[in-house]
């Protein structure tokens, strides 16, 4: 007997999803007993490249979530209404659910999971983060019997795209943004990936999967890439780094005592080390290094986004679905309740602490534009110094405008300390401007 699917969304993964499930020769068998059967659209009237019966369309969203008929709800619609409503009422009658929309699962996992789990029911997500690059299903399975410490990717093909042109090209941040809208990367609105909205939603989900606890978006510190510039970019390549736009979820090193442990969840502007795995990794393309105890650095690379790849991840999803339908739809608990997988249900309750990021230790880079008089290098250290911010070096770039140009690194430090110094320093009559601070890896 057929899984009947029903797809809310015939956007770019709507699309790859169903040329997927039209062709499944030489791929798994098990598509093989997978069927369309309802597909939501916003208009019945637009021209699409796939071709589907014209009775199996409909703008009546709603009545495929309730369809007694369908096995497997589809959301690739995207944004958190009516996606939310639709995915909470699929819920409710009883339909698993594989989606690729991160926003809302990113705002929403609390009352959706506890929805499902609830329900008996699943909520698979693998396409909401990088695209057709496996990680939620190996976070969830193969690296399951880990503990995990760090999980820190480029999750963001936009930005990453920005910044590798800026880097080999020496552009602007505003050139290559228009370029990057023209080619078809970056939205008209590119708000959510230059400002790291996409990229927080993301971490969120990796990290409520890789600590084992519900993650408060508006907890997980957020910076874009607005203010990188090109001077940045060639200061940090002499230096030795490349700036990518990182997104990062570790366990915070000075948690207090046992039972208060804290995350460090934070997405920002890192100058990375060339000599490091996700130096290299350019373009539009994604990666994401997870270390573990005891597999120790494992690293998932690939396409994060786009029609193929991220289908490739919804149908995955929908797989794992029905491989487990087809062994046992009915698999009940002794009292009765709904069996799931504990590998693939979400079943944490808790929400984790996230520690504040001004109490994170960090390595900072920042360019100082000051008159060009003596003692000022001296008055940075001895401010910096007065804060317990250590100084791996202080360089003068060179004169621009007639004003020195300084660059600092410092050690490890507290982030509080750097940034109460910082103040201070801009407030000296000799500093003109701090046009740059980004964290170091």
């Amino acid at each position: 007997m057929a899984f009947k699917i029903g797809l809310l969304g015939l956007g770019t993964v709507g699309t790859g999803t169903v040329e997927i499930l039209l062709n499944p020769q030489q791929r798994h068998p098990l598509l093989q007993e997978l069927a369309i059967h309802r597909v939501g659209v916003r208009s019945l009237d637009k021209p699409r490249s796939v071709e589907l019966p014209a009775e199996m369309l409909t703008t009546d969203l709603e009545s495929i979530v309730t369809d007694p008929d369908v096995d497997i709800v589809v959301e690739v619609m995207g944004g958190l209404e009516p996606a939310r409503s639709l995915i909470l009422k699929a819920i409710a009658h009883g339909k698993h659910v594989v989606t690729a929309n991160k926003a809302a699962i990113a705002r929403f996992s609390d009352e959706i999971f506890t929805a499902a789990n609830q329900a008996g029911v699943y909520v698979l997500l693998e396409a909401a983060v990088a695209g057709g690059i496996p990680v939620i299903e190996p976070l969830k399975q193969s690296l399951c019997a880990n503990r995990i410490q760090t999980l820190m990717g480029i999750v963001n093909g936009t930005t990453n795209y920005i910044l590798t042109r800026m880097q080999t090209e020496g552009s602007s941040f505003d050139a290559v943004l228009t370029d990057a809208q023209q080619l078809g990367y970056a939205e008209a609105d590119p708000t959510a990936d230059v400002d790291g909205f996409d990229a927080a939603d993301k971490v969120a989900i990796l990290a409520s999967l890789a600590f084992g606890g519900r993650i408060k978006l508006e907890e997980v510190h957020r910076e874009g890439i607005r203010q990188i510039t090109a001077a940045d970019i060639t200061y940090a390549d002499r230096l030795g780094f490349v700036i990518k736009l990182l997104a990062t979820a570790k366990r915070d090193a000075n948690s207090g005592t046992e039972g208060t442990e804290q995350l460090q969840v934070r997405v920002h502007p890192t100058l990375v080390p060339k000599s490091h795995p996700l130096a290299n990794v350019n373009g539009v393309y994604n990666a994401i290094l997870v270390e573990g105890e005891p597999v120790g650095q494992v690293m998932f690379f690939g396409p994060g986004a786009g029609s193929g790849p991220t289908a490739s991840a919804v149908v995955a999803d929908i797989l794992n679905i029905a491989a487990i339908l087809k062994v046992d739809r009915n698999a009940t608990h002794p009292d009765g309740s709904p069996l799931l997988d504990p590998l693939l249900a979400c079943s944490h309750q808790h929400y984790s602490a996230i520690a504040p990021i001004e109490d994170l230790e960090s390595r900072f880079y920042a360019r100082v534009l000051t008159q060009d008089s003596p003692g000022v290098i001296g008055r940075l250290g001895t401010t910096f110094g007065n804060h317990d911010v250590s100084l791996e070096s202080v360089v003068q770039i060179g004169l621009k405008d007639n004003q020195a140009e300084i660059v600092v690194i410092t050690h490890c430090v507290r982030e509080g300390n750097f940034r109460k110094a910082l103040a201070e320093i801009q407030a000296f009559d000799a500093v003109a401007n701090v046009p740059s601070v980004i964290r170091v890896l």
